[in-house]
């Protein structure tokens, strides 16, 4: 297995970096990468004290510097290291700048800055902690999305990916027994997205979920066909309501989230919702 110490260094929070260097390592098998993270560097001063790490440690660096002084200095470093070094947001923001005939702001953690748009993200984050779990469905009307679906079909950690690109989510919970309340099928505002599993992953799911709570009894909650007769349930609703249906059994939470979005899209751009019924291949 090849070993690979990663520096990532970020004049800011580093999330950006972060994100891409996960993204692109997940094409690789069989390697082990060990990375180092190094925020807010934006000093001379700052950068002179990681060197030692990166003599220590050398590998691959990939960096996010705005600042030409601490971007130069990196560099030599990199050179007389014999680092190869990847300044990874160069190549589209010169390309942006080709393309909107500007120059960039060489401010760092620009992205980062408090404008309307982290605010609506905050408020759709507390929007959607509010009204997990069929919770207040008085302000139901006021959501952009509403998650449905059997226990463990991914809804919660779902609705919490979508706030944090800034939508306000509710979900609710789908009971054989306890049929969802009527207003959610007088909502007009909000797509509503059911959310739909194979009966053998929800029993697998659930049968962890119980053992991390030290629950050994049996229960209809991991029966077979019980949970066969929930999903069965659950399907019948969706295409009852005409709402599109996402299955999550092979999707990852960034996954289903990317296909919601997708629906949310089609939809503003004068969609009807029937049409998205079986989108299981998005």
């Amino acid at each position: 297995m090849q070993r690979l110490h990663l520096h990532l260094v970020s004049d800011s929070t580093g999330e950006t970096l972060e994100m891409i260097a996960k993204a692109a390592l997940a094409q690789f098998e069989n390697a082990e990468v060990v990375r180092h993270f190094w925020p807010m560097v934006r000093s001379r001063q700052h950068l002179d004290r990681i060197v030692p790490e990166l003599t220590a440690h050398p590998g691959l660096v990939l960096y996010t510097l705005v600042n030409v002084e601490t971007r130069t200095r990196l560099e030599e470093h990199c050179a007389h290291l014999s680092l190869p070094a990847v300044p990874v947001l160069d190549q589209v923001t010169e390309a942006l700048e080709a393309a909107l005939g500007q120059e960039a702001h060489g401010r760092p953690g620009r992205q980062h800055l408090m404008d309307e748009a982290y605010f609506s993200r905050v408020d759709a984050i507390q929007f959607t902690i509010a009204h997990d779990d069929g919770i207040g469905q008085e302000d139901w009307e006021e959501a952009d999305i509403v998650l449905a679906g059997v226990s463990r079909s991914s809804k919660t950690p779902t609705s919490i990916y979508l706030a944090n690109r800034g939508y306000k989510v509710a979900n609710i919970p789908l009971v054989v027994e306890s049929p969802p309340p009527e207003a959610l099928f007088r909502l007009r505002n909000p797509l509503v997205v059911g959310l739909t599993n194979s009966p053998e992953r929800l029993v697998q799911i659930r049968r962890n979920r119980l053992l991390t709570l030290n629950e050994t009894t049996r229960t209809d909650y991991i029966d077979a066909e019980r949970v066969k007769a929930e999903v069965a349930f659950a399907r019948r609703l969706f295409a009852d309501r005409g709402w599109p249906v996402i299955d999550v059994t092979r999707r990852s939470i960034e996954e289903t989230a990317a296909a919601v979005i997708r629906l949310l899209g089609e939809r503003q751009r004068g969609g009807e919702a029937g049409e998205f019924e079986g989108v299981k291949a998005i």
